[in-house]
């Protein structure tokens, strides 16, 4: 089983004394988004869990603690680092600040285990291709040879997003071909492999080549494991991804990033917060009576 943190929130960036303790305690308990009574325990003892996925924008709150995890457990990090600015992710440390933190992270985990995310991309009067290719050069040059990979994201939700942000404007035609082979060709020029997550077309002529962004291979040759020949059945169209289990909870970031279809409610996002405790095993509050719990199932992918 993997364990992955960051598709539903930042808990490396906001939560970390939280997720430090549930590995000390040895399980987490999340709740299901969608069923809200009914509540998975996963076991985080080493024996159970193949590998830790750690996804943040933000991995300076971790650092100095983090070998309490990854002592123990194999591990992949994805470091977010995008051309925006504080006008769209307010809660996002600085470019240059991201790019000193994730050198630092390289230091104590290797350059094979972190994969940059240039993630997500899209378009407005502000930041046009250009900007984007100029921002995108100016974090490659710093991070070559600190980085396992690059991996290049759409804007996801396009069509709910633009519904708040009507200056988005279309990647597509002439423009796309002529964005991805200038992204290519930069990624190459600083020796970074890049590929593209849920990619909506074949871009292996830019040089971009269409992969998941968590697979078995990735986690396996950074860690030195055999995996399983297993299908990556992805959990969106274009997905390429293994399985994974995100013990996060929506609507609980503080980046408030302006993009993000998911915390569109910001006293929501801020009620949940309130409710958080280090010391409970769920990230959002805790048990209520009704609340039914289950083991969650936990399969090897190891060879």
């Amino acid at each position: 089983m993997i364990i992955y943190t960051g598709g539903r929130t930042d808990i490396v960036h906001f939560y970390s004394d939280w997720l430090i303790k549930r590995f000390k305690e040895g399980y987490v308990l999340v709740r299901n988004p969608l069923f809200p009574g009914k509540v998975t325990r996963y076991e985080l003892a080493p024996d159970k869990v193949d590998a830790v996925v750690l996804t943040s924008r933000n991995f300076a709150p971790i650092l100095d603690r983090l070998s309490v995890i990854a002592d123990h457990y194999s591990m992949y990090y994805h470091y977010i680092i995008t051309a925006y600015g504080k006008e769209m992710e307010p809660g996002v440390p600085s470019i240059q600040e991201s790019i000193r933190t994730l050198i630092e992270l390289e230091q104590l985990v290797g350059s094979k285990r972190i994969a940059w995310r240039y993630d997500p991309v899209f378009l407005t009067d502000v930041y046009t291709e250009e900007k984007h290719l100029k921002t995108f050069e100016r974090i490659a040059k710093q991070l070559t040879g600190h980085v396992d990979r690059c991996i290049l994201g759409y804007l996801d939700k396009y069509d709910k997003v633009k519904k708040r942000m009507p200056e988005l404007r279309a990647l597509n035609g002439e423009n796309q071909s002529r964005f991805l082979c200038e992204l290519g060709r930069i990624a190459a020029d600083y020796k970074i492999p890049i590929q593209a997550c849920a990619a909506r077309g074949d871009y292996s002529r830019y040089g971009i080549t269409p992969a998941g962004c968590l697979t078995l291979d990735m986690i396996g040759e950074a860690n030195g494991l055999m995996f399983k020949n297993l299908k990556h059945k992805g959990n969106r169209p274009g997905c390429q991804n293994i399985e994974s289990r995100d013990i996060g909870a929506y609507h609980t970031c503080l980046n408030g990033c302006k993009y993000c279809a998911d915390q569109q409610n910001p006293k929501k996002v801020q009620e949940n917060c309130e409710l958080h405790d280090p010391e409970s095993p769920l990230l959002v509050g805790y048990l209520r009576p009704g609340d039914t719990v289950q083991q969650g199932i936990q399969k090897s992918f190891r060879q």
